[in-house]
């Protein structure tokens, strides 16, 4: 059995309103984390966001198991809802937004991803990050293709540009992870939108790592830097973290962070 502790940190940087949100639910050996970036033409990328996490989490909630194939329908339920709610009316734009899930069983020691546009899932074991998504971004079909290397994906003048995106017009691709898994006491996953990841790069999340006590001292060491580095103008950043540690007494259960919820969804963000 594992004890998980969670911390998050979301922000509206540079910009008039914050369009991320992220939220988790747990409850006994089973949770469900979700990070969203909206976007829409017209300032409703906050509603798409909020969206993305509340359905998964409510979701998730009522019918909570681990499994590709669920962690998929999640993010397909959250497709769903976002196209719904543009079609009501609610919006008068073509409202959109990233999703990444993560859904873990510490019981069974599994863990399962799935994530659709640029914001991004790290799993970080012995110090060493051991998974990054892929983005699914026009930049980084370049990358695959030949075009140049991870070095052109921070500053490239396309990056914002998705190929994939909950809510979109086009057909949503999904990518999944973690089927092979097993959890390990001390792995470490971050969830962050591309206004984190863009200024935070890998070496520098792992040095500050290594310097943490805790989850939130990691966000908070990384958002300093992050702070440190922009010119104002930068995007909204979110950032997730979820440790997962060993317990002794077969008792014990999860035990996030103390902003907790019972059955709860947490959705971060300025209002509009």
């Amino acid at each position: 059995m594992f004890a998980i502790k969670t911390a998050y940190l979301s922000e509206k940087g540079g910009r008039v309103r914050n369009e991320d949100a992220c939220g988790y639910w747990v409850s006994g050996h089973l949770g469900c984390w979700v990070v969203s970036d909206g976007a829409g033409g017209h300032g409703s990328g906050d509603v798409a966001s909020r969206i993305v996490v509340s359905t998964i989490l409510q979701t998730f909630s009522q019918n909570a198991f681990v499994a590709a194939e669920y962690a998929a329908q999640l993010l397909h339920t959250a497709n769903n809802a976002v196209i719904n709610a543009k079609r009501s009316g609610i919006t008068r734009d073509n409202m959109h937004a990233t999703a990444t899930l993560l859904v873990i069983d510490a019981e069974a020691a599994r863990a399962i991803w799935c994530h659709a546009g640029d914001t991004r899932l790290y799993l970080i074991r012995d110090g060493r990050i051991v998974h990054r998504s892929r983005d699914h971004s026009l930049v980084q079909n370049l990358i695959d293709a030949g075009y140049g290397g991870e070095e052109i994906i921070r500053g490239h003048p396309q990056r914002s540009l998705l190929t994939s995106a909950v809510g979109s017009d086009d057909p949503i691709e999904l990518a999944v992870g973690g089927e092979n898994l097993s959890l390990l006491a001390g792995d470490v996953f971050l969830i962050c939108t591309d206004g984190w990841w863009e200024y935070v790069d890998e070496p520098l999340m792992l040095e500050l790592l290594a310097r943490s006590g805790s989850p939130e001292d990691w966000l908070a060491r990384m958002s300093a830097a992050l702070n440190g580095t922009v010119n104002g103008e930068n995007d909204n950043y979110t950032a997730m973290c979820i440790y997962v540690e060993a317990v002794e007494s077969p008792t014990t259960v999860i035990r996030p962070a103390e902003a907790e919820t019972a059955a709860g969804v947490l959705s971060l963000g300025d209002p509009a």
